[in-house]
């Protein structure tokens, strides 16, 4: 039984190290991750003017009915 508890310990001990280096790789931006990361944010201002030209369009039409 003492053998067996050894046992999990070493394994939680790994897991938790090999956790530990998947998270401290991925710290680090490459340039795909940039260029992604510029691409997400123009999607995002895209969305946001088209938004807004929208309810431009919607005030228009909302003075033209009165």
């Amino acid at each position: 039984m003492h053998i067996m508890n050894l046992k999990n310990i070493i394994f939680a001990a790994l897991l938790a190290f090999v956790a530990g280096l998947g998270l401290t790789g991925c710290e680090a931006d490459g340039p795909a991750e940039e260029a992604g990361e510029k691409i997400d944010d123009m999607v995002d201002d895209t969305k946001d003017k088209m938004e807004d030209a929208a309810d431009d369009v919607e005030d228009s039409a909302d003075e033209l009915k009165y």
